[in-house]
């Protein structure tokens, strides 16, 4: 296996130390298992997505989707398999599973199984005090962080 090293790129950046277990992880992705099912990831805005994955032959209840921090897992399972005598088999009903690495603050609006396809909506909200904010430089009076400081030194005060 191939090593890189990423070192420099960490000289000007902040927080971004789980970059190189993404794009190993990204390595190690077997071929064979890629392929099924087949799926698109459509940007449908600068903060909203939509995985459109071919389950033709899945139900409601042989899907399964779990979101956890920052990894959306599908698996597929058709649980009660009808035994026919096929002439010709080409519709796959083997089970799969699939991972997706979503970025810090996408989230998961919902999910819909229709005609054979299975759509997850996901949405990035960043939370309001993660959004950039213009920040006033004072001149000879308490600034905002200071004033915020005071204000818990006496909330804990008088709490006590």
């Amino acid at each position: 296996m191939t090593t890189y090293d990423f070192t420099p790129l960490f000289r000007s950046s902040i927080g971004f130390d789980h970059l190189p277990l993404l794009l190993s992880h990204a390595l190690q992705t077997d071929e064979s298992t890629a392929s099924y099912p087949p799926y698109n990831i459509d940007k449908l805005s600068d903060d909203e997505y939509r995985i459109a994955m071919a389950v033709a032959g899945f139900g409601r209840d042989d899907i399964e989707i779990v979101s956890e921090q920052n990894k959306l897992t599908v698996r597929g399972e058709i649980k009660e398999r009808e035994e026919k005598n096929y002439l010709h088999r080409g519709i796959a009903a083997r089970s799969f599973q699939r991972q997706f690495d979503l970025a810090d603050f996408v989230k998961v609006n919902g999910a819909d199984l229709k005609d054979g396809l299975l759509v997850i909506s996901l949405k990035r909200e960043i939370p309001e005090e993660m959004k950039p904010r213009k920040i006033e430089i004072g001149g000879g009076s308490a600034t905002q962080l200071e004033q915020k400081a005071s204000n818990k030194k006496s909330e804990k005060q008088s709490a006590a």
